[in-house]
């Protein structure tokens, strides 16, 4: 899609990528959450860091990205940075050494802390300025550039014939800001409702849909 004069490819994965600039762009990953729920004596079943990471390299061999821009909530809390949430994250970085990633720290990242250092990601806070674009984790409008964000977690219901109603995640393009849906599996959706002139994406299964 075009959006600001830029092409932007809506990826499955839950990510997309700003071609220009060879950047991959993914919000709330919430890694660590069912970590953080067992730490809470809530039982919660494993390996869904382990899925996200997996989803996050094939969103990056499928686009050859360069770059890795996370729109905040990289980590859930600082409960949930269990030794092996710890050693799955650490694993993968050693396969993507070359990679540059920056973080642009969302709500949940200030209380779960920066990932340690040794993993080499850029922090900042938002908002994080790349004409056209403004990147953020909570959505505001910036008079500098269109903004890109997440935290709502966006989702849509549909339904068909014969179909019981179904709350799939998308992505959102209004006039000013653009809404990411939550990368991670483990996260929900928050129901939006699209203004007439916005632009909609829902993802289902392996497909990116637009529905206006």
């Amino acid at each position: 899609m075009d959006l600001q004069g830029e092409s932007l490819v809506l990826l499955p994965e839950r990510a997309l990528l700003w071609e220009r600039t060879g950047t991959l762009v993914v919000a709330d990953a919430h890694l660590g959450k069912a970590a953080a729920f067992r730490a809470a004596a809530i039982p919660m079943p494993g390996g869904t860091t382990t899925e996200a990471l997996l989803r996050l390299t094939a969103a990056l061999d499928r686009t050859g990205a360069r770059r890795l821009l996370l729109l905040g909530d990289f980590f859930h809390a600082k409960s949930g940075r269990a030794s092996q949430t710890l050693a799955a994250i650490s694993s993968w970085r050693d396969h993507h050494v070359d990679l540059q990633i920056v973080l642009v720290r969302g709500n949940h990242d200030l209380g779960a802390g920066d990932p340690p250092s040794e993993w080499g990601f850029a922090c900042c806070d938002e908002p994080c300025l790349e004409p056209p674009f403004v990147f953020r984790h909570h959505p505001a409008e910036e008079r500098e550039g269109y903004v890109l964000a997440g935290h709502i977690h966006p989702a849509v219901s549909l339904s068909g014939l014969g179909r019981q109603r179904e709350k799939l995640p998308c992505f959102l393009f209004g006039e000013r800001i653009g809404l990411l849906p939550a990368f991670g599996g483990f996260t929900g959706g928050a129901s939006v409702r699209p203004r007439r002139e916005d632009r909609v994406f829902v993802l289902a299964g392996d497909e990116v849909v637009a529905l206006r």
